[in-house]
């Protein structure tokens, strides 16, 4: 039987797919991992948020207003840039520093690669459209967020990591760029593993989301995959520019105006 048009999933058919959570908790209960109440938890959260924001998105798309898009990919980039902040494990005190250079990083990143795609290659008209520009910002943004996170993560590493190379060669001359280059390097090569990794594995190892929900929907297969070459490419570039912006700023941060290396501090 071949079906043109998607199939509909009601409520006992969720609650039919939440009983395979029943694995998760009986595996936790019997290694005693103690995963329990953060399965019940994050389940129920994972619910109420997605029903919640499909409710906002149905009236997000029913009014079509520039001011209220706008307004929604705000609080996205707000939410991403809080969310890479609190993942490093720094001090309360660096933890101001890197909060606006993560949020600009994500933000020129997020925004550069959404408009780019909006206008060249999807062609949204109008260019507000909710239905196009919210999913579309809500995929790059998160892999913004994860590159950004990943690569300041990472350079706080290297920098402590190589602490004596550094004033080595800044005892030598150099420049703070060029002393902690080597270390911006690692962090921007780490931050584009997974972007990289998965544009060498969609369509062998995995068929990634957007591609399976379209098919599932109806879609012809064939335009699926131009979609889903449009995602990983989009995403990869994402990840790429806020890395960069990262690394690049957030480096000027471990040295002071006279180009010394601060010294390291606890983290909080």
């Amino acid at each position: 039987m071949r079906l043109d048009y998607p199939i509909d999933i009601g409520w006992f058919d969720l609650a039919t797919a939440a009983a395979l959570l029943l694995i998760v908790l009986a595996l936790s209960a019997w290694q005693r991992l103690d995963l329990g109440r953060q399965v019940v938890v994050g389940a129920i959260r994972a619910t109420v948020q997605l029903v919640l924001i499909g409710h906002v998105l149905l009236w997000i798309f029913a009014v079509d207003s520039p001011l209220l898009v706008l307004a929604m990919l705000v609080v996205m980039s707000a939410v991403a840039a809080i969310t890479a902040t609190h993942r490093q494990n720094v001090s309360s005190r660096e933890r101001r520093t890197l909060a606006p250079i993560l949020g600009l990083a994500i933000i020129c990143g997020a925004v550069f690669t959404l408009i780019y795609v909006s206008v060249a290659v999807v062609h949204v008209t109008p260019w507000y459209s909710a239905r196009y520009l919210i999913p579309l910002f809500g995929m790059i943004v998160a892999n913004a967020m994860n590159g950004a996170a990943i690569a300041a993560e990472r350079l706080q590493s290297e920098m402590d990591a190589r602490r004596g190379e550094i004033e080595a060669f800044l005892a030598l001359g150099s420049t703070p760029a060029r002393a902690c280059a080597e270390a911006t390097r690692k962090a921007l090569a780490a931050a584009m593993i997974p972007a990289v990794n998965a544009l060498a594995i969609v369509g062998i190892v995995s068929l990634p989301g957007m591609m399976t929900g379209q098919i599932l929907a109806g879609a012809s297969p064939a335009l699926a995959v131009r979609y889903q070459l449009v995602v990983v490419f989009m995403l990869t570039a994402a990840t790429a520019i806020t890395a960069a912006i990262t690394v690049l700023l957030y480096r000027r941060s471990f040295f002071t105006p006279a180009a010394q290396l601060l010294p390291r501090a606890k983290n909080y």
